[in-house]
């Protein structure tokens, strides 16, 4: 059963190689949080702490990926998917973080890749989406270095593994988001709220992602290998221009994304100095060759994006922070999320990449965009939030930017983090108490969609 079919949406054309995919992640999805050996991740943890996600739920069951992965991958294979991004969980595989692997996790993780490649999906694995082993947290997560040594052994055993089917993989998913929302702010797991003192979280998880890089290139020698930051361009309200607003935005934009791309293809961190990072040695957190390792050359950028962020100077001059967070003055629809659509912000932010980056900017992939909307079948403003963000893409491309492939988010709705199942990101509905999945409007557009490019 699916939603009748909506009236087709206008597309530029893309090339005949460009991959159509979706995404997911594990902690989100798979269920099973204490089956077959798994060990606990800081998420199964922080579920548990009062009011921390949004009416008390959890993602011991998530949509019961673990269990009906075979229901899931047909569904893939019915969209006509060239590739499906998705993450494997540490602890399940690790479950505590080192030593000793648990035979059964892979187990789950190799059927998953051969039902994916007997559907014709490419299977794209990322290696950290957020679901750390508490049992690492407990020795200090992100803050403590070794975590990044860690991270390789895991990257190791799993590429050993499942490398001789997958080629593309992708180290950490948002490293800025889970530093912030992690470590600084604590509404997202592990829960601490350091603010600026969060800052070696950043490093450490590129540095874990040079040394996975290095980890994969040792176990699969024809790998592809990309990371996936969450980007933003910074914007400013037509009344904040002053001299302090324009500091501010370039400060934002140092934090959340040139902290993460400027050491990966530029070798170096971008001026912190408005944060007290006056050393670029970050007072020893960055050591001699840790800036090499990072910056080990990559297949690709992966790039999910949401929407822009509007940035003033701070209203208080004593704020810990060198800028303040604004809403735009633009009336923009709004998702379920309250998050503004904006597709132009994503032809900007590709754009803006080409113009800073030059030659030194691998190809770009956008690994997640998708929006929320209400439950139901007929989801219309999804497909016009998807369909306008496959255009700003088309226009980036346009002016230059080689964009090899997008993945939406997501397949079908899921645990969206401190939200719980109150926000709905999915192609597919999902009932969680029946765990019946239904395609939405959006999903017989999508496949529609990928047929026709391939027409």
């Amino acid at each position: 059963m699916s939603a009748s079919p909506p009236h087709p949406t206008p597309s530029p054309r893309f090339p005949a190689s460009f991959v159509w995919g979706v995404a997911t992640a594990s902690y989100q999805i798979e269920g099973a949080a204490a089956e077959d050996g798994k060990g606990p991740s800081i998420w199964d943890t922080f579920v548990r702490r009062p009011g921390a996600v949004r009416d008390g739920h959890t993602g011991d069951v998530g949509c019961d990926h673990y269990h009906l992965l075979d229901q899931d991958v047909e569904l893939m294979r019915r969209l006509g998917l060239d590739a499906y991004r998705f993450s494997l969980s540490w602890p399940r595989v690790l479950p505590t973080g080192s030593g000793t692997v648990e035979p059964r996790g892979l187990d789950f993780y190799d059927r998953l890749v051969d039902r994916l490649l007997e559907a014709g999906v490419t299977p794209t694995p990322t290696l950290f989406h957020w679901d750390l082993p508490q049992a690492l947290e407990d020795e200090g997560g992100w803050l403590n270095r070794e975590t990044a040594d860690r991270f390789a052994e895991f990257t190791s055993v799993a590429a050993e593994r499942l490398g001789d089917r997958v080629k593309r993989w992708i180290t950490l998913n948002e490293p800025f988001i889970h530093m912030a929302f992690g470590y600084a702010f604590g509404t997202h797991a592990p829960g601490r709220a350091l603010m600026l003192d969060a800052l070696p979280v950043a490093h450490h998880q590129l540095l874990g992602h040079g040394l996975a890089t290095a980890a994969l290139r040792a176990a699969v020698p024809d790998a592809q290998v990309l990371i996936s930051n969450n980007c933003t361009p910074v914007r400013h309200r037509s009344d904040a221009r002053s001299d302090a607003d324009l500091a501010a935005g370039s400060a934002y934009d140092a934090l959340h994304n040139r902290m993460f791309n400027d050491p990966l293809l530029l070798g170096s961190y971008p001026d912190l100095s408005a944060y007290g990072m006056e050393d670029p040695a970050w007072g020893g957190v960055v050591r001699d060759g840790d800036l090499a390792t990072i910056a080990a050359p990559l297949d690709g950028l992966g790039i999910n994006y949401y929407n822009p962020t509007w940035v003033t100077a701070p209203a208080d001059s004593a704020a810990l922070l060198p800028f303040d967070l604004a809403e735009p003055e633009e009336a923009y629809r709004r998702t379920a999320f309250d998050w503004p659509v904006v597709p132009d912000g994503l032809t900007e932010l590709l754009t803006g990449l080409k113009a800073r980056y030059g030659d030194a900017l691998p190809p770009v992939w956008i690994t997640e965009n998708g929006c929320s909307q209400p439950a139901g079948l007929d989801d219309r403003a999804r497909i016009d939030f998807l369909a306008g963000h496959l255009g700003a893409v088309a226009d980036a491309m346009a002016q230059g930017v080689d964009v090899r492939g997008y993945f939406t988010w997501s397949l079908m709705d899921n645990f969206e983090w401190a939200e719980g199942y109150h926000q709905r990101f999915g192609l597919v509905e999902v009932d969680f108490d029946t765990q019946t999945r239904t395609p939405r409007a959006s999903f017989d557009w999508y496949r529609d969609l990928i047929a026709s490019q391939r027409a």
